[in-house]
């Protein structure tokens, strides 16, 4: 993968889509990897017990999958300056996370992009990541 120049980057661009498979290993393995050992996020009994339908990514984990996102677009030099993301309903484990953006800003060599998650319910989460490329 090659990491464009600042100049390759367009207002408007559109992100390629990508979609995540939400499995066991991606529900119950991240929340353990952040150190989130709620039982919503470890266990279906767990999280049934607390009202929940089945096991559900964390903020930390949506937060990571949409940073990765814009990553694998903008390649492996960009440097991630700020994310800002909100949480709208569950990401259930069996579910599919389907993630889109848009470039919608740059100001001072800072690209804004503007995210947004979905899954089979509704809206998962939405907000925007900033990044920069190296000087050249």
């Amino acid at each position: 993968m090659r990491t464009p120049t600042e100049e390759q980057v367009e207002i408007g661009a559109v992100l390629p889509g990508l979609t995540i498979a939400l499995t066991p290993a991606v529900t119950i393995s991240t929340g353990s990897a952040t150190a989130d050992l709620t039982p919503v996020r470890r266990e279906a009994e767990g999280a049934r017990t607390r009202r929940s339908k089945d096991d559900f990514l964390n903020i930390l984990i949506t937060m990571g999958l949409v940073e990765r996102y814009v990553t694998d677009w903008a390649g492996p030099e960009a440097l991630i300056r700020g994310i800002n993301v909100k949480l709208g309903v569950p990401a259930y484990e069996g579910d599919t996370l389907a993630l889109t953006g848009t470039v919608v800003a740059c100001e001072d060599g800072e690209f804004t992009v503007r995210v947004r998650g979905e899954v089979s319910i509704g809206e998962h989460t939405s907000g925007t990541v900033r990044f920069a490329f190296p000087d050249s």
